[in-house]
């Protein structure tokens, strides 16, 4: 059972794996940020499929994930459609990375956040999970596409059933299968106070959403993160999965800019400035 973590940090955003009881990692995640623009992507796969497919689907993810975000396509498209174009390329790289294979079948799940312009948007195919919280409390999570997910939507299991039950890891959806993904979006206003969660499966069933909301929001995000990757791993055993795990708190950042911007424009705007940004300063501590 390895609990070495593998860390990727950028402003406001930490990211961590580690390969738990497998023999081999097969998630893979990668954090983008621009300073200029205040803008990130973030992304996280669970690759699958025998004999090495499953870790070359999830660095096929991540790769197509970094080529879009260089070519800078993001700048000028809707968040939702650049993630779309993502999970759409990303299926498309799993079948091209399939013909070089003499065995196995390279699958992935996807789960992708994007931050811009003040907005959050964000996908997913398969069941790594993006969850919203606003301090403590959840605001939402992504529905898996599972059939255990589908059970629960039906009213035969319930919420606390779910990461043990049988047909969890039977995948309705998924990218590198014979059709194209059919891919969920939601969006939202990007809020102070925010925190958001993406994670593979082998984090969601160890650890409880109260547990996701509490680490989420410590102050020293790279220790709250090695802690849930270390319960996790020493939760799930020998036979634990991989886990991989991004907390990202972006408004905090966007907040502050945000706010040294209409500070400048009351100044530059009113005779009395000092006095106005003075006033402004009152009402919004």
């Amino acid at each position: 059972m390895d609990q070495a973590v593998d860390f990727q940090a950028i402003p406001r955003v930490v990211a961590g794996r580690a390969r738990g009881g497998r023999e081999t990692q097969q998630d893979d995640m990668v954090c983008l940020h621009d300073a200029r623009e205040e803008a990130f992507l973030l992304v996280l796969a669970d690759g699958m499929g025998g004999d090495g497919a499953g870790e070359l689907a999830s660095a096929g993810v991540v790769e197509v994930a970094r080529r879009l975000w260089d070519a800078g396509q993001w700048r000028e498209q809707p968040g939702p459609l650049f993630l779309e174009s993502l999970c759409q390329d990303a299926h498309a790289e799993l079948h091209r990375r399939r013909a070089g294979l003499a065995s196995g079948e390279p699958h992935s799940t996807v789960v992708a956040m994007m931050v811009h312009r003040g907005r959050v948007s964000w996908a997913h195919v398969g069941d790594s999970r993006l969850y919203r919280f606003q301090g403590s409390q959840l605001l939402g999570r992504t529905e898996d596409h599972s059939l255990a997910q589908l059970r629960l939507q039906q009213g035969q299991i319930t919420e606390s059933e779910l990461a043990t039950h049988p047909d969890q890891h039977k995948l309705l959806r998924g990218l590198g299968g014979p059709e194209a993904p059919v891919v969920e979006h939601g969006c939202a206003v990007l809020r102070a106070g925010q925190t958001y969660v993406l994670c593979s499966d082998g984090i969601w069933e160890q650890l409880s959403t109260e547990e996701l909301a509490r680490l989420s929001r410590r102050r020293d995000q790279q220790d709250a993160l090695r802690e849930a990757l270390v319960l996790a791993v020493e939760r799930g055993g020998q036979e634990g999965d991989n886990v991989a795990l991004i907390f990202a708190r972006p408004a905090e950042g966007w907040w502050r800019r945000y706010g040294d911007r209409l500070r400048w424009a009351l100044r530059r705007a009113a005779p009395g400035g000092r006095r106005v940004a003075a006033s402004y300063n009152e009402a919004s501590s």
